[in-house]
């Protein structure tokens, strides 16, 4: 079967609803003043959008008390939380635990995702945000046959938001998923100075702490490879939202701003500069939606369609803010505007769940592409 790139109605009602409360809410006045307080999240919009609109469960099924809804659906809002830069925990919560979750496949961790959909409070999948798809299981935390947990994980994203912790963990028999309340003894959230503003990091430490297993060396490992690859897929939407913003944004500055009489968009090399960019994010969208369609329906062939997504739109939405800082001329420079909340946010976004050329590399190994020389 083909992949649809289109959105449907659907999908359109969805971005319509999450755009129309996204405007009220969050502003990018609204959000310069959230991050300037040093309380990066907002909680208040995190709860409109869990509980009432439904997104804490959007990817949970029906019958655990979800919403249903395929990675399409959650790539359309990523897209419109990449535009707006929204400072709440969607990523983490509501597709990289939940994903782990579900793809762990036991009861215990299906009753987490039921709790998850309620969106009473949010999780985090304890992993560093660099970690690629396809990584090994990770061995910096260890578990005892009594369950207790002990080692670290940095630059978990999302963490400092969490109440639950999704712990991927080295038990007596192999890989092996733990459920961790953050406040619970023996753990140890602490939050650095990040780069993304709207999406902190947090470097957690286990001592002794005690942890429910959710699954065993039968599941977690590929549970774990599963979220991942998903969460790479839809990151690429956000990027895709992260740029979409930017050209917008600068094409309406470059109407309004005038130099010797004249609209600056007027000028020829800068309409050239941003018909290269305009380009560029239509491609970026067709894979960006490629990746969401081929995870949306299971296809065989959505490892290759996560990795050319986010090798492409990665660079594009780099590029797409770099532009527009630069094109603002002075006040694109300034703390004052919002420019630089997206330049982070692409920044970060590149080197999050792979890197653009770590994802090229497994592209390569995917479609059996012999390395140059």
């Amino acid at each position: 079967m083909s992949s649809d790139l289109l959105y449907s109605d659907v999908e359109d009602d969805l971005r319509a609803a999450v755009r129309g409360l996204l405007t009220d809410r969050c502003a990018p006045a609204g959000v310069l003043a959230q991050v300037g307080t040093g309380a990066p999240y907002d909680g208040a919009l995190w709860r409109t959008l869990a509980q009432e609109v439904g997104l804490a469960g959007l990817l949970v099924p029906e019958k655990l008390g979800g919403q249903g809804a395929s990675a399409r659906e959650a790539a359309v809002v990523l897209e419109e939380l990449g535009g707006f830069v929204a400072p709440v925990p969607f990523l983490g919560s509501a597709v990289l635990a939940t994903s782990v979750l579900l793809a762990a496949g036991t009861e215990e961790a299906d009753a987490v995702a039921a709790r998850l959909a309620e969106g009473t409070e949010p999780a985090a999948l304890a992993v560093p945000l660099p970690t690629a798809p396809g990584a090994d299981f990770p061995t910096t935390v260890r578990a005892d046959a009594e369950g207790l947990l002990t080692g670290g994980v940095t630059s978990v994203a999302d963490g400092s938001a969490a109440g639950v912790l999704l712990l991927p963990a080295l038990g007596p028999d192999g890989p092996e998923l733990y459920e961790v309340r953050a406040d619970a003894a023996g753990v140890e959230v602490r939050v650095p100075v990040p780069l993304d503003l709207t999406r902190p990091i947090a470097d957690i430490t286990f001592a002794g702490a005690a942890g429910r297993r959710l699954a065993g060396p039968g599941s977690a490992a590929a549970a774990l490879r599963s979220a991942l690859l998903t969460g790479a897929g839809l990151l690429a939407s956000e990027q895709l939202g992260v740029a979409q913003w930017c050209l917008d944004e600068t094409v309406r500055y470059l109407k309004e701003r005038h130099q010797f009489g004249r609209a600056v968009g007027s000028f020829q090399s800068l309409k050239h500069r941003l018909a290269d960019l305009w380009l560029e994010l239509v491609q970026a969208r067709a894979a960006a939606r490629n990746a969401a369609d081929a995870l949306a329906r299971g296809d065989r062939e959505a490892a290759v369609a996560v990795a050319v997504a986010q090798a492409f739109c990665a660079p594009v939405a780099v590029r797409a803010a770099e532009e527009c800082v630069q094109l603002h001329g002075g006040i694109g420079m300034t703390w004052e505007h919002p420019a630089h909340l997206y330049l982070k946010r692409a920044k970060a976004d590149e080197i999050a769940l792979g890197t653009p050329g770590r994802h090229r590399a497994a592209l390569a190994a995917l479609v059996d592409l012999a390395p140059a020389g």
